[in-house]
């Protein structure tokens, strides 16, 4: 695969992401914040890394469980928590990840909302 094939597939998946995320908001219910995080902007990538972090001071509007699949056949139900918009929003103003990089990210996603 060469590089022209390689950054096609990137950024196809990137979109891709991006209007499932967008559609999923759009619904009016509650979502995950790695959802959240990129339908306000964020890569799936940084979303995913900092979404269990982003959600672990806040209060989840609702939880419920999922399935994750382990090693061979064993699977294991784990609680997800769902945020709401404003749920949301409240905590993106507030939460700042020690990585400056990645804090400036959150801030202009922050703002991107706030807007």
């Amino acid at each position: 695969m060469n590089a022209k094939q390689r950054a096609l597939r990137n950024r196809t998946r990137e979109q891709r992401t991006l209007r499932h995320a967008h559609k999923a908001i759009a619904t009016g219910t509650p979502q995950t914040a790695r959802t959240h995080l990129v339908a306000a902007g964020l890569d799936d990538t940084t979303a995913k890394r900092y979404a269990g972090a982003f959600s672990r001071g806040a209060t989840a509007d609702v939880t419920t469980e999922a399935t994750i699949k382990l090693k061979g056949r064993t699977r294991k139900a784990v609680p997800v928590k769902l945020y709401s918009a404003t749920t949301f929003t409240a905590r993106l103003l507030v939460y700042r990840p020690k990585d400056l990089t990645a804090a400036a990210r959150f801030e202009q996603a922050a703002h991107r909302l706030a807007a």
